[in-house]
This record gives structure tokens, C-alpha cells and sequence, in this order.
């Protein structure tokens, strides 16, 4: 699938962003239509918060952003191909293109393995930026093909960040599992963190705050050969 314009501008003017920003939504079977579309609209949400706003836009050098579902092996679904976010108008459109999004399946595992190499093809294929970084949010272990640390070792994943976020319905041991599970195999990279969202209507507070971290312009200065992003 060919980039968007916005991201093909981003390309051939190599370092045109300084984040290139992938946005992964479990869809596995243990997602009802009601939680699924807690998550949609969470997401879309999220994104167009005063505070993520700020986050966004306080550096001169703009984010790219892609979002994608998934749920079994070869079960990923592109909901929004790159765009990269210039003004609030980019944003509205990117977030609408998210909420208004249907599902494409309903009775698949959770396959994380295969969800990571699918993101890894998607940032590989993206605008160049500065950084790179894949949101992995689900609910559940990973239960069909091969792990997260195949996934590691087998794709492009050497200057990705894998942040998590984990959906956790209740406070007992299925919450600590997969709160464990994230920490010691989905976290990937320097600085990967995690959030965790107490339920699927929880989702929109916890994504905004995911957000606002990610989206806050990093200390690039010291990179060679990288321009520094400005103020704020």
C-alpha cells in the first residue's frame, strides 16, 4: 500500500519528523463489540485531548502516525495508514479515520508475535524520523504462534520502542499476569514503559496519558547529524 502524501513528503525529505508513531489495537476474541468500541473511540478520543494537543504540536518537527487491529496470525487489519500530523486539521482527520473504523474480525487469538512483525513492516515502510516507537495495547498473553521474543529477533526492531498498554478488567491474578507478562516480554527498547487501563472504560484516560509521554519532544540535540526540536 502506497504512503500517504504526507508521508512520502516526510521520506524524501529524510529526517522530516521526529517521531514515527504506530498505534496497535487487540481485536483477539476475548474483545466484545462493546469493549472493542470503548477502544475505538478511546483511542480517537484520546488523541484529540487539549493535552495531547499540546504534547503534539510542541515541537516544529511533526509526528507521523499509523494505526492498525489485530488479533490472530495473519489476522492484522490497517486502520489508518501514515499520516503525518502538521496541523489540527491532520489530527481531526486521523482521528475520525480511527473512530469511525469498523472491526474486521471477531473470533481470532491473540497472536502478538505476528502483531509485532506486522508493526515492524509498517514502520519499516514509514516516514524516516527521528525516532520510531509501537504502542502494543491488549488484554490478554499471547496464545497462538510464535512469542514477542521471536518477534525481537527475527524483525527490524533495533531502533524501536515498544510502549505497552495493558487492559486489565479486574484487581485479581489474571490483572497481575498480564501486567507481568507485558513488563517481561512485550516491553521493547530504551525508555519502553507501560500503562495500564483498569478496564475497557478505562481506556480513553489511559491512552491520553500514553500519549502525552510519547508525544513530548525528546532531547535530540546530542544526535549526530539531527536538528534539535526547537522550544517547548
Amino acid at each position: 500500500m502506497a504512503l500517504s502524501a504526507g508521508a512520502a513528503t516526510a521520506q524524501s525529505s529524510g529526517d522530516g519528523c521526529r517521531l514515527a508513531l504506530v498505534l496497535a489495537m487487540d481485536v483477539s476474541s476475548s474483545v466484545d463489540a462493546r469493549e472493542d468500541q470503548l477502544q475505538r473511540r478511546g483511542l480517537a478520543a484520546a488523541l484529540l485531548a487539549p493535552e495531547v494537543d499540546r504534547a503534539l504540536f510542541a515541537s516544529p518537527l511533526p509526528v507521523a502516525i499509523a494505526a492498525y487491529e489485530w488479533s490472530g496470525r495473519h489476522k492484522q487489519k490497517l486502520l489508518a495508514d501514515w499520516q503525518l500530523i502538521r496541523n489540527r486539521a491532520d489530527l481531526l482527520a486521523l482521528a475520525e479515520t480511527i473512530g469511525r473504523s469498523s472491526r474486521g474480525e471477531t473470533e481470532f487469538p491473540t497472536a502478538m508475535g505476528y502483531a509485532l512483525g506486522y508493526g515492524a513492516g509498517l514502520l519499516s515502510r514509514g516516514p524516516r524520523c527521528l525516532f520510531q516507537t509501537l504502542d502494543m495495547a491488549g488484554d490478554g498473553q499471547n496464545n497462538e504462534g510464535f512469542p514477542p521474543a521471536s518477534a525481537y529477533a527475527e524483525f527490524p526492531f533495533g531502533e524501536v520502542v515498544v510502549n505497552g498498554l495493558v487492559v486489565a478488567a479486574t484487581d485479581g491474578p489474571d490483572q497481575v499476569d498480564i501486567v507481568r507478562y507485558y513488563r517481561e516480554h512485550v516491553l521493547h527498547g530504551p525508555g519502553a514503559f507501560l500503562e495500564i487501563a483498569r478496564g475497557f472504560g478505562d481506556y480513553e484516560r489511559a491512552m491520553r496519558r500514553k500519549l502525552i509521554r510519547e508525544l513530548q519532544p525528546r532531547a535530540i540535540g546530542a544526535l549526530p547529524g539531527r536538528l534539535p526540536p526547537g522550544p517547548g
